[in-house]
């Protein structure tokens, strides 16, 4: 098992080591930082990146070195990703700088959709049935979008709105066939995602009609636990494990390691 899909200080996660050893301890045989970044230059993404501190697009050269420094230490392999925001308005800049960092593999997010980040629930609660199927019709078609661009291995919790109570249950098979169908004539490809699969919600990305829906079209999945804290990661880890032997589905690595 490897997971591809954990947060340091370097976005909202914690220090590097401590990281790279809870992923050690947990029986992996590979992690992956894929630290936030976002390199929209409009005024509300400029805003967000000063206040939440997610700066890679200036610090990944620092973390690479750190990463380096780690690979020394440890007998796991490190992965030096991004966790990247995708608005179709950005993909020139998104594009210019992955040519220009270098990443092991590059992991792409939908979090936002009309400047309304799509896990907090405030946002949503006032709106109408119409108004929130707007929203999740918006997702989906971003989601499609940053499949279709080419320019990311991993596609992030492709689901990310089922956290969100007015949103939850919105999304229909036919916003999945459509994510199924882009995935698949695609590089890029889903992970399961078990950031909220021990929490209350018990939400685990791709759902389980979206997931039976990306099997119909033999989509390959990757393993993310998207820990951001040390003690998350063994828990998230066994869960992944017992998910996988469950489904019998094989854990696939992103392109930019093949």
């Amino acid at each position: 098992m490897r997971d591809f899909h954990v947060h340091s200080n370097y976005s909202d996660g914690d220090f590097l080591r401590s990281m790279v050893r809870a992923a050690e301890s947990a029986g992996l045989e590979g992690v992956g930082f894929a630290d936030h970044c976002n390199v929209a230059r409009r005024e509300r993404p400029e805003s967000m990146r000063s206040v939440y501190g997610f700066n890679l697009d200036l610090t990944y050269e620092r973390r690479r070195r750190g990463i380096e420094r780690l690979r020394d230490d440890f007998d796991i392999e490190i992965y030096d990703a991004v966790e990247m925001d995708y608005d179709p308005r950005d993909e020139a800049a998104i594009d210019g700088f992955l040519s220009e960092a270098g990443f092991d593999y590059a992991i792409g997010s939908v979090h936002d959709v009309d400047g309304h980040n799509v896990q907090i629930a405030s946002h949503f609660e006032d709106m109408s049935e119409a108004e929130r199927d707007a929203v999740v019709d918006g997702y989906f078609e971003q989601l499609v979008a940053l499949v279709e661009s080419e320019l990311f291995d991993i596609a992030a919790h492709v689901d990310l709105l089922e956290r969100t109570p007015p949103l939850r249950g919105r999304a229909t098979e036919d916003h999945y066939r459509r994510v199924a169908q882009a995935v698949a004539d695609s590089r890029t490809v889903p992970e399961v995602n078990a950031g909220r699969a021990l929490a209350d919600s018990a939400v685990v990305h791709p759902s389980e009609s979206f997931l039976t829906v990306l099997r119909e079209h033999d989509v390959a999945v990757t393993a993310g636990t998207d820990s951001h804290d040390p003690t998350e990661i063994p828990e998230r880890v066994d869960f992944l494990t017992e998910f996988f032997d469950e489904t019998g589905l094989e854990p696939a690595a992103p392109d930019g390691l093949k």
